[in-house]
C-alpha cells in the first residue's frame, strides 16, 4: 500500500517521509479523500506547499481518546473541523431523525462523525494535549461563530469558540488564514499579533479587550444574553451581523465576560485559487480505504473554476462562508488542470462539472465593487440582476470549447446548476449549452417555490422569471432536436409557506408530469436570514409576522403534498385529509 504521496495519517507515514513530528494535525469528520472538494486535504496540501510538515486524522473515534495520538502531538497546533457538513446536518435529516448513510465515510456508513464534531474533538484536544493551540474551521465552524439559533436543541447557542475553548476560529475557505497563523507561530509571534489577522474570529477577556479594541471602530452585535432571551434582538443582530460583514466591518458580540471579535474577511485572487488547484492532489481516497466514499464518487472528475456568489438566498450558507464575490481562476489554470486529469488512472473522457456555487458566474464580475461605498446593500441578484453586474458568459464558453479541444477529453458538463435569471441576460449562452452538449441530459435549476411571498422571502426571482427561462430553454431545444430536461429544485415548509403554498406549489408539480425528487424539506442552517426567520417568525427583509411550519406534521404535509405520488405520501395525506382545506382528490386523482 503506497502512502507517501498522501498526507501521512499516522506516525508510520510520517517516519517514512523522515520526519520525527509533525506541526499542525488536522482533524476532521470526513474520511481522507486528497483532493481539491474536500477542504481538510485543501488546507493541509496549502500549509505543505509553503514547507510545513502537516498529517491529517480523518475521523477519530470520539470513543476511544488513543485515536487522537496517532500522529503525537503538533509542534504548532491542531486543526479542527466537522468536515465538508455540518455534523448535524451530516447526521440527522431536516426532520431530525438519523441519517442513514454518511456520503463522506467509506461505505456510506453513519456514525463516524459525532454529533456536534467540532466540539466533541476539540475536548478530546484538550484533555490530551491541554496546551496545545486549537484553530477551528470549516462549515460547522464557521457558521457558528456567534451566539446562533440553533435548530436540533431549538435554542441560541452560544459561539462555538466559547464552547470549544479553542484559540481562534477561522471562517470562510481559510487557507491564506490558516498559513498565516502557523508561520506566526512558528516565529513565536505574539497572539495579539496572530489577532490582527483578516478572517478570524477570537475571544477576548474585558480587560484584554479595553486594550486590544482602544482606538479601532467596530460595531458592536446585541450580546449573547439579549439574543438568547428576546427574539426581537435576535432580529436586530441577524441583520446587523449581515450588515457589517457587507461593509467589511469589525463585529464585536459579548457572551457573559468574555467579547468574540471577528475581523474582516481577508481578499482572495485569481492568482490565489491558482496557487491552491495546481496543488499535487492525489484526486483519491486514502490507500488504507477498501470501500467507495460516495462523496467522492460524485466529484471525482470535477474541476471548480471559481468561488463565491452573487446570489444572498436567505436558507443558503455560501455567501457567509465564501463570500459575495466571485474569485475565479484564470482559463489557463483550469486548462492545466484538465490536462493532468485527463493522465489521471480513473479519468474516462468525462468532465463531470466545470463550476463553483452556480456554474454561469465564472468571470462575472460587479462593475463598482471597488468604489468605496458605491453599493451598500450588495445585493446583486434581488430583486432583479442589478444594472452593475456585467453578464458576459463568453469566458466560460471559451473555457468550455477548450477543455473539449484536450486530448482524452470526450464529454464536458456544467453539472454544478445556473443561474437562470442570469442566464435569461444571454440568451445566446442559452444557446451554447444546448447546442455544444453541456448539458448531461438535464439542466439543474432552483427555483425553490412557486409563490412570489415565499421567493421574497427566500430573495430569489420571481416565479415569472424561471417560467420565461423555461420558454426559452425549450425553444432552443426544439430549435437544435435536443432532448434534455429541466430538472427544478424546490423546498418545502420554508418560513413563510403555508399550507395554501404547499398545494399550490403540488399542483404545479403535478401540471409537469413526472416525479420530482428534487424537493428538500427546509433545514434552517445557523446564522443564515432564513434560521433568523424560522426562530423569530419574522420576514427576513423587515420585522412582520409571517406563517413558519414548525411541527413535524406541518412540515411532513408539506412536503407530501407536493411529492403525492410517492406511495407513504398519499397514505400520509389521506389519513391527514381533513387538515387539507383542499379536494385532495384533484391532486391524488
Amino acid at each position: 500500500m503506497n502512502t507517501e504521496r498522501f498526507l501521512p495519517i499516522n506516525l508510520y507515514e510520517a517516519r517514512k517521509r523522515g520526519w520525527d513530528e509533525v506541526e499542525i494535525i488536522i482533524i476532521t469528520g470526513d474520511a481522507y479523500v486528497d483532493h481539491p472538494s474536500f477542504g481538510a486535504s485543501v488546507i493541509g496540501r496549502y500549509l505543505e506547499y509553503f514547507g510545513f510538515r502537516v498529517g491529517i486524522i480523518p475521523q477519530p473515534n470520539w470513543k476511544n481518546k488513543e485515536s487522537f495520538k496517532v500522529l503525537g502531538r503538533p509542534k504548532l497546533f491542531f486543526g479542527i473541523t466537522a468536515g465538508s457538513v455540518d455534523s448535524m446536518v451530516a447526521n440527522y435529516t431536516p426532520n431530525k431523525f438519523r441519517r442513514k448513510e454518511d456520503a463522506y465515510t467509506e461505505g456510506g456508513v453513519p456514525g463516524k462523525r459525532p454529533d456536534r464534531a467540532t466540539i466533541v474533538y476539540a475536548n478530546f484536544v484538550h484533555e490530551i494535549f491541554p496546551d496545545v493551540p486549537i484553530i477551528l474551521g470549516g462549515i460547522e465552524a464557521s457558521l457558528r461563530r456567534f451566539s446562533h439559533y440553533d435548530f436540533w436543541d431549538d435554542k441560541v447557542r452560544h459561539s462555538i469558540l466559547l464552547d470549544s475553548r479553542a484559540k481562534i476560529i477561522v471562517y470562510g475557505m481559510g487557507e491564506k488564514q490558516t498559513l498565516q497563523i502557523a508561520k506566526m507561530l512558528s516565529e513565536e509571534r505574539s497572539w495579539y499579533e496572530i489577532y490582527q489577522i483578516p478572517g478570524i474570529v477570537f475571544s477576548l477577556s474585558e480587560k484584554e479587550f479595553e486594550s486590544f479594541m482602544k482606538d479601532k471602530e467596530y460595531i458592536l452585535l446585541p450580546s449573547f444574553e439579549e439574543v438568547s432571551q428576546d427574539k426581537d434582538r435576535y432580529y436586530d443582530f441577524q441583520k446587523l451581523l449581515l450588515e457589517g460583514m457587507k461593509k467589511r466591518k469589525i463585529l464585536v458580540q459579548k457572551d457573559g465576560k468574555r467579547f468574540i471579535v471577528q475581523n474582516p474577511p481577508p481578499t482572495y485572487t485569481s492568482q490565489d485559487l491558482d496557487l491552491i488547484y495546481s496543488l499535487p492532489f492525489m484526486r483519491l481516497p486514502h490507500p488504507s480505504y477498501k470501500e467507495k466514499i460516495p462523496a467522492f464518487e460524485t466529484v471525482k472528475t470535477s474541476i471548480v473554476s471559481h468561488r463565491g456568489c452573487f446570489g444572498s438566498c436567505t436558507f443558503c450558507s455560501l455567501n457567509l462562508h465564501q463570500g459575495w464575490q466571485v474569485i475565479s481562476r484564470t482559463e489557463r489554470s483550469i486548462l492545466e488542470e484538465v490536462y493532468r486529469l485527463t493522465r489521471h488512472k480513473e479519468f474516462k473522457g468525462t468532465i463531470s462539472d466545470v463550476g463553483g456555487p452556480t456554474a454561469n458566474m465564472y468571470k462575472l464580475r460587479c462593475k463598482i465593487h471597488n468604489v468605496p461605498g458605491s453599493c451598500p446593500e450588495r445585493d446583486c441578484l434581488f430583486p432583479d440582476v442589478c444594472k452593475y453586474l456585467e453578464i458576459d458568459h463568453s469566458a466560460q464558453i471559451n473555457l468550455l470549447r477548450k477543455i473539449k479541444e484536450i486530448e482524452k477529453v470526450k464529454h464536458v458538463f456544467i453539472a454544478s446548476g445556473i443561474r437562470y435569471d442570469i442566464a435569461l441576460k444571454d440568451e445566446e449562452y442559452i444557446r451554447e449549452i444546448i447546442r455544444e452538449g453541456y448539458i448531461g441530459g438535464h439542466l439543474s435549476t432552483a427555483p425553490e417555490h412557486v409563490k412570489g411571498h415565499v421567493l421574497e422571502i427566500m430573495k430569489k426571482p420571481k416565479f415569472e422569471v424561471y417560467e420565461r427561462f423555461v420558454e426559452a430553454f425549450e425553444k432552443n431545444l426544439k430549435k437544435y432536436g435536443k432532448e434534455l430536461y429541466i430538472i427544478p429544485y424546490f423546498i418545502s415548509a420554508h418560513p413563510g409557506a403555508t399550507i395554501k403554498d404547499a398545494w399550490d406549489l403540488a399542483m404545479y408539480v403535478k401540471g409537469l408530469g413526472h416525479y420530482l425528487e428534487q424537493i428538500q424539506d427546509y433545514t434552517p442552517l445557523p446564522l443564515t436570514p432564513a434560521s433568523c426567520s424560522f426562530y423569530t417568525e419574522y420576514h427576513t427583509l423587515r420585522k412582520e409576522k409571517i406563517y413558519v411550519a414548525k411541527t413535524y406534521e406541518e412540515r411532513r404535509l408539506q412536503r407530501a403534498l407536493v411529492q403525492h405520488k410517492d406511495k407513504k405520501n398519499r397514505e400520509f395525506l389521506i389519513k391527514n385529509k381533513r387538515k387539507i382545506p383542499f379536494p385532495l382528490e384533484k391532486l391524488l386523482g
